[in-house]
């Protein structure tokens, strides 16, 4: 019997990806396994009323939305959590809205949730009933944040990550920060300047450290990630870990596509041969269970949903 594990409970769903060819040169991979990329997680089918979530188009603190948003099913409830703006003021805000169906949004009465900081490009999972966000921030920065219902929100501050010999890491961005938690260890995918994946370790949630100093997972040399990248989910089904990841074919960063790459170990990742499994800037791909199946949700500029042809 197949098992999906989200990033929660066992582990912790996010992050990840790698372009298109079984050619990821790492030390031993030679003797791993090819993973499989079983097609209930790549093979969807548009929701003909796409989209099904937008900015209201009015002068509210939502009018836009933008970068990646978050969805966790939990129960019979599918719970958003998106960053919104205004047009003529670029402050960014949190947003929270609820569905019965994962197609009608009903937006929260309070929002915006959180505003006491840059918040955006987030994901969410649930740990021992407290929700951990991880987003960027200003500068592309990447923080964590923490509430026990989803709604009221603490800043807990930029991430601490060190290089392997416990250095700083050097100045710039990192961002698009992806969690997930096994055994006991926090696993953070992280982006600098979208320019490749990398890979630190916690058991604290406090100093994060690099796994390797290199990237995990490389632009290129495939065209539809060849200048840039960086992961939005990891999910684990069947034994085998799947990054879903967005990348760019184009220089000027203008359009961005969903890919998916898998792992047997979170360090050394295939590509799969058919990326980007949705093209004409549909990005930000999260994976949602649905039934026996699957239903994959891209969230930037807005957010549409595609059905699994399972």
């Amino acid at each position: 019997m197949k098992t999906y594990q989200p990033l929660i409970a066992i582990a912790c769903t996010f992050l990840l990806g790698c372009g298109g060819s079984n050619k990821q040169s790492t030390e031993g991979k030679e003797q791993e396994e090819s993973p499989e990329f079983p097609s209930e997680l790549i093979d969807f089918n548009a929701y003909p009323d796409n989209p099904i979530f937008t900015g209201t188009g009015q002068p509210t603190w939502d009018e836009h939305i933008r970068e990646r948003g978050y969805i966790l099913k939990e129960d019979t409830i599918y719970k958003m959590w998106y960053t919104g703006f205004q047009t003529e003021n670029k402050s960014l805000s949190l947003g929270y809205a609820t569905s019965a169906d994962g197609i009608n949004w009903d937006r929260y009465p309070g929002n915006p949730v959180f505003d006491g900081s840059w918040t955006e490009d987030m994901m969410v999972i649930k740990v021992d009933g407290l929700y951990q966000m991880f987003a960027e921030g200003r500068g592309d920065i990447a923080h964590r944040l923490s509430s026990p219902e989803g709604i009221r929100w603490t800043d807990h501050g930029s991430l601490d990550i060190r290089q392997v010999s416990g250095e700083p890491l050097s100045e710039g961005p990192y961002g698009t920060p992806t969690a997930w938690l096994e055994n006991g260890v926090w696993y953070l995918f992280y982006e600098r300047n979208d320019l490749g994946i990398w890979l630190a370790t916690s058991k604290d949630l406090q100093v994060w450290t690099n796994m390797q100093d290199e990237p995990v997972i490389e632009m290129g040399p495939e065209v539809y990630d060849k200048y840039g990248l960086a992961v939005n989910q990891i999910v684990k089904y069947n034994g085998t870990y799947y990054a879903y990841y967005h990348g760019t074919a184009f220089e000027d960063w203008h359009e961005w596509s969903t890919n998916v790459a898998a792992s047997k170990n979170l360090m050394h990742w295939t590509k799969y041969e058919g990326n980007p499994i949705m093209g004409e800037n549909r990005s930000s791909g999260i994976l949602v269970p649905d039934g026996s199946g699957f239903r994959l949700y891209t969230m930037h500029d807005k957010v549409e949903v595609f059905l699994s042809k399972n």
